[in-house]
């Protein structure tokens, strides 16, 4: 029975390796689009939750107006600090907040912005009941979350690749957590659940992951996410060699050299 608290630990070196390896693999494509989308909605207070080690935060702070109030919380103090060791272009309010009880007044923000933290929500409806709550009337809740994980080549490749080492009891983060949660039903019913009336709006979004070579995805996967905890529950000795392994499946799929592998998200869009 997999730990459903270990999918929610970024702990460790965990962020460090998060921050190096995979988001400029997956995250960065994704942070501009969402970015994007915001910027056109002019808002003058932002909420951003579960904004890990800062990559949405980063770049909402380099292109809104200095005027726009930028407020970013995790679940993960450790995500928090490396952020805050990176840094921001100018001033962020960064806080640890849950998401399932967020600590601010109801109608404190013109918009709540998520990357890819959805997924790693207990009870998707009472997150999206928080951030309604926090929502003045009219505003706006932009939030993307991975596709299946057959539309993430690199994704789908590790767990494969995994299942060979342990095939008694094969580590199942990546497809359970992170691509977990794309059946649009489902996720317009928890926001309808939450009190969100009106149908959200829908994008697929596909993108290109680029590595220098197989063994990036297979770091990114292996050490900078919760599937680090999972491997290591079950021999930490053998970290290394799962690594490996997922870089060698990597590189049978796509080649010896740099590789390009398919992602895909949905964004979705709710107003208040």
């Amino acid at each position: 029975m997999p730990d459903i608290d270990e999918d929610k630990r970024f702990a460790g070196s965990i962020p460090r390796l998060y921050d190096s390896y995979l988001v400029p693999l997956i995250f960065e494509p994704y942070a501009g689009d969402l970015v994007g989308r915001l910027d056109m909605e002019a808002p003058s207070r932002i909420l951003e939750i579960a904004a890990g080690t800062g990559v949405v935060t980063r770049a909402l702070a380099a292109a809104l107006p200095d005027t726009v109030t930028i407020v970013a919380t995790d679940l993960n103090q450790a995500m928090l600090d490396h952020a805050l060791s990176v840094g921001t272009q100018r001033p962020v309010a960064w806080r640890q907040a849950d998401a399932m009880q967020l600590p601010f007044a109801a109608e404190s923000f013109d918009a709540v912005v998520c990357q890819f933290g959805a997924m790693f929500f207990p009870e998707k409806s009472a997150a999206f009941a928080e951030v309604r709550r926090v929502l003045r009337s009219g505003g706006v809740f932009i939030f993307n979350v991975w596709d299946r994980i057959a539309d993430n080549e690199f994704a789908d490749v590790v767990t494969t690749a995994l299942e060979a080492i342990f095939p008694e009891n094969p580590p199942h983060f990546l497809a359970r957590t992170p691509h977990g949660y794309h059946d649009r039903q489902i996720i317009e019913r928890d926001l309808a659940t939450a009190g969100f009336s009106r149908p959200p709006q829908f994008h697929t979004v596909a993108a290109r992951s680029r590595a220098a070579s197989g063994r990036i995805p297979a770091i990114a996967y292996c050490q900078g996410t919760p599937l680090r905890n999972e491997i290591e529950a079950r021999d930490a000795s053998r970290l290394g060699e799962a690594t490996e392994v997922a870089a060698a499946a990597i590189a049978g799929r796509f080649g010896v050299g740099a590789v390009d592998g398919k992602i895909q998200a949905h964004v979705v869009i709710a107003v208040k």
